[in-house]
């Protein structure tokens, strides 16, 4: 009998060893699959330009090497530094606005049906539209930056927000009611819980709308930033400049894509964790 046990304990604990000594080979696996495009591709583009003679589309190598020289070397980070400033202004004022109108909207019905027309045309407006409109309102300074940025950020949230809240189910409200939760700790014990994944996608959209309208409002009457930088460099016919700061913009939008799925790992791992219980 003992043995029948051990036998039993053995076969049962085989599996997790080897599901332990496949984990980070399955990690590595995971890892290359998401990364063997992007360096095929960088692979190709390297080659491709090796010879490559055009003052509109230098070598690969030249790029690499003039990016270190200018941003690092030369000290034009500090356009990097405006850009994400204005970035990060504009991006937590256009959520946060978003986040709170749509809870407003969700609450008051009567409201939400009298501002719906109005939301969906300033949703389908472009932002770069109202450029001169933000020029006039708050001048050429960085609060008119900040400002289009914001507005920019403010309608994919907002909706995103709205749609989640109006989506949790009735029966999760009947049973607050049961148990006597108040209005406030319903939205923060239930509402806001059930909403945050499409909330997330929602700040999601908002930041890459947010990148956009960042290089965009630095290419009109502005002194500092990527945008600005890009642009001085184009109308000086400094092609490889350029192409620098085109580099750094990817790279800068790559890893606050990235940052951002992190955040979003972390803060909704209960709603990782359901999704990746479901898929099995």
């Amino acid at each position: 009998m003992t043995g029948t046990t051990t036998d039993v304990t053995s076969e049962v604990a085989a599996p997790r060893r080897r599901s332990g000594r496949t984990g980070p080979l399955r990690g590595l696996a995971r890892l290359a699959t998401s990364l063997w495009l992007p360096v095929a591709l960088l692979a190709v583009w390297w080659l491709v330009t090796d010879t490559s003679t055009s003052p509109f589309f230098p070598p690969l190598r030249d790029i690499l090497a003039e990016t270190w020289n200018q941003w690092v070397v030369f000290g034009e980070w500090t356009h990097a530094v405006a850009s994400l400033k204005n970035l990060l202004f504009g991006y937590l004022a256009g959520t946060v606005i978003g986040v709170v109108g749509g809870s407003l909207l969700w609450r008051l019905r009567q409201v939400r049906v009298a501002v719906n027309p109005l939301i969906y045309f300033l949703y389908v407006l472009p932002a770069p539209a109202l450029l001169p409109a933000m020029i006039a309102l708050f001048g050429i300074g960085q609060m008119r930056q900040i400002a289009l940025i914001a507005l920019g950020a403010i309608w994919s949230t907002l909706l995103n927000t709205l749609d989640g809240m109006r989506g949790i189910d009735v029966v999760k409200f009947d049973t607050a009611k049961a148990l006597r939760l108040g209005g406030w700790r319903t939205y923060r014990t239930l509402v806001l819980p059930g909403a945050a994944p499409q909330i997330t996608a929602g700040l999601r959209a908002s930041l890459a709308v947010g990148i956009v309208l960042m290089v965009v409002s630095e290419m009109v009457a502005a002194r500092s930033g990527i945008g600005y930088f890009i642009l001085q460099a184009q109308a000086e016919f400094a092609i490889l400049k350029m192409w620098t700061g085109i580099l750094v913009l990817a790279l800068i939008g790559t890893a606050l894509n990235y940052l951002f799925m992190l955040a979003e790992r972390v803060v909704l791992h209960w709603h990782v964790k359901s999704r990746a219980l479901a898929g099995s």
